[in-house]
């Protein structure tokens, strides 16, 4: 009997800390669209491992529940997947491509939940939805691993560079558990969320505790002609060496051909220019795409994103829009704006 009651307790542990953490990172994104991606897995996973636990000590619950917890696994794989996109992309928001990704997830999800209901097809819930999640699951795992993988030089100068693969592989260590429980016991999969959530939580103390000291400046304003000098400096360095062409180009990386902390130069683009570093790449590389497409207006617009630095069709579109307010194909049937 004291087993059952500390399997029930670290079972739920995980899912009780996970959608409250959930809650919190949410409320600090403050317009963050990774760390909201973030949020939204841990509340998936957590809504999931949840349901589990309930399951696992009470047979009988509502079968709402259980329709409830499957459509969170559901959105486990998507909500990892946009995690790792969100963190690579050149603009601050999901690309067209994107947007029509997560509207077909949310709608599949919403008319399964309509049309389907768990309590009047019990059977085909279990033996064709729930298998149709589990390997949706397994392809989103897949995707973000590779998306990972293609992008690691990057990834490893972000200032986020073990997090994401830490997540990756949190969420690969659950999904293995849930899927081999036939052969454990069905509540692995809600410990291990629990194991995985208290590991990261580790993890993540000790990477703060070993960040450098809060440089003295990082408190107070740039005097403006100082700000003035650097950003003058800044914009030299750019222009001679067109480092934004580098669709691997990190503010980390930036910083240091700069000779100046990143911290510093965060600040100097946020207080001082009013723009966050994507938003600054961005503007350089629009800027670079208009002059490419004045002077060969011939060239595929699949060419100029990728001299233009921009890693992808999707965020070329959308920061182009964003920027000079008309698509690229606008803009060259224009006449490059003359």
């Amino acid at each position: 009997m004291l087993s059952q009651h500390f399997l029930f307790f670290f079972g739920m542990l995980g899912a009780f800390n996970g959608i409250g953490l959930a809650a919190f990172l949410w409320w600090q994104a403050r317009g963050r669209s990774t760390q909201r991606w973030l949020a939204l897995l841990i509340l998936a996973v957590g809504v999931r491992t949840g349901k589990s636990v309930a399951f696992f000590f009470w047979p009988d619950i509502p079968r709402v529940v259980l329709q409830v917890g499957l459509t969170a696994c559901f959105l486990i794989g998507p909500c990892l997947f946009f995690l790792v996109r969100s963190s690579q992309g050149d603009s601050p928001g999901p690309g067209r491509a994107d947007r029509w990704h997560i509207a077909g997830v949310l709608s599949l999800a919403a008319a399964v939940n309509l049309f389907l209901p768990y309590a009047a097809y019990a059977d085909l819930w279990r033996q064709l939805i729930t298998p149709a999640i589990t390997y949706s699951w397994l392809g989103y795992l897949l995707l973000a691993t590779a998306q990972l993988y293609r992008q690691r030089g990057r990834q490893a100068a972000a200032p986020s560079g073990p997090l994401l693969p830490g997540a990756l592989g949190g969420v690969w260590l659950i999904w293995v558990a849930y899927y081999t429980s036939g052969y454990t016991s069905y509540i692995v999969g809600a410990l291990s969320f629990t194991f995985v959530l208290a590991l990261s939580v580790v993890v993540y103390l000790r990477l703060r505790s070993g960040q450098a000291p809060i440089e003295p400046y990082q408190d107070r304003r740039i005097p403006a002609p100082e700000a003035a000098a650097q950003l003058q400096a800044l914009a030299e360095l750019m222009a001679r060496e067109r480092l934004h062409l580098d669709p691997g180009l990190t503010l980390p990386r930036l910083a240091r051909r700069l000779g100046m902390p990143q911290t510093r130069l965060s600040q100097l683009l946020n207080d001082n220019n009013q723009t966050s570093f994507k938003q600054y790449l961005a503007q350089l590389r629009v800027v670079e795409a208009q002059a490419l497409l004045r002077q060969n207006p011939a060239k595929p617009l699949e060419v100029v994103a990728e001299e233009a630095g921009f890693q992808s069709m999707s965020t070329f579109h959308s920061a182009f829009k964003k920027l000079a307010g008309v698509t690229p194909a606008a803009f060259r049937a224009a006449g490059g704006g003359s």
